[in-house]
């Protein structure tokens, strides 16, 4: 299993790399022939939580491969960023997909990022060693989008520019985007209790009082 898991991970990191590229591409593109600097193509699109999750699987699957026993593929990094990813192809099918049609070049971009790089990683999880993984950890996958909250309502507020519109106080309520908040720290909570729930199971025995990581 160890080097199946390290053939999926390297598929992946490869993956979600090329998805990175060619969206970053896209984006200077397009940007920049509308007057944008380098520079501000390049801020506008690191405010994408699909695009910071896509880079936290580049560099788990990078580590899974080559540094795996170091601070980067530990059982709770990996559930962290396996939760992350999941769960933008998950909001992204349920409040997205149906706001936009892209095509080309972009239509490309847009499977890789929000279809192909989670089912991979979800895989790579999958395959990879499980057990190590209590019920503490799950507390911690509310962290990178709560995190992203207050990053986005921040650059938002410089700005004026948000890259999701339910997380944007200029068209919501503040009850609301408040709703939006707990919502999707609900459904990180509840990916990442049935992850660990998975973990126990694919171990093939329980360690709910396993030390933490």
């Amino acid at each position: 299993m160890k080097k199946l898991e390290t053939g999926m991970a390297l598929l992946t990191a490869l993956v979600a790399c090329a998805a990175l590229g060619l969206q970053l591409q896209l984006v200077l593109s397009s940007m920049t022939a509308n007057g944008a600097t380098v520079l501000f193509a390049v801020w506008r699109f690191f405010g994408f939580f699909t695009i910071l999750a896509n880079c936290a699987v580049v560099l788990i699957s990078a580590a899974l491969v080559f540094r795996p026993d170091g601070r980067f593929a530990t059982p709770r990094g990996r559930l962290m960023a396996t939760t992350a990813i999941v769960l933008v192809g998950l909001v992204y099918s349920v409040a997205l997909r149906s706001t936009w049609q892209p095509t080309g070049w972009q239509a490309v971009a847009d499977h890789l990022l929000h279809d192909i790089t989670p089912i991979l990683f979800l895989a790579t999880w999958l395959v990879g060693s499980h057990g190590d993984l209590n019920r503490k950890d799950v507390a911690w996958v509310a962290v990178p989008p709560l995190l992203y909250f207050a990053y986005a309502l921040t650059r938002g507020s410089l700005d004026g520019w948000y890259a999701y519109w339910f997380l944007n106080p200029a068209e919501m309520a503040l009850v609301a985007l408040a709703g939006s908040v707990l919502l999707l720290s609900g459904a990180f909570l509840a990916v990442g209790a049935l992850l660990v729930l998975a973990d126990w199971g694919l171990a093939g025995w329980r360690r709910p009082d396993a030390p933490a990581r």
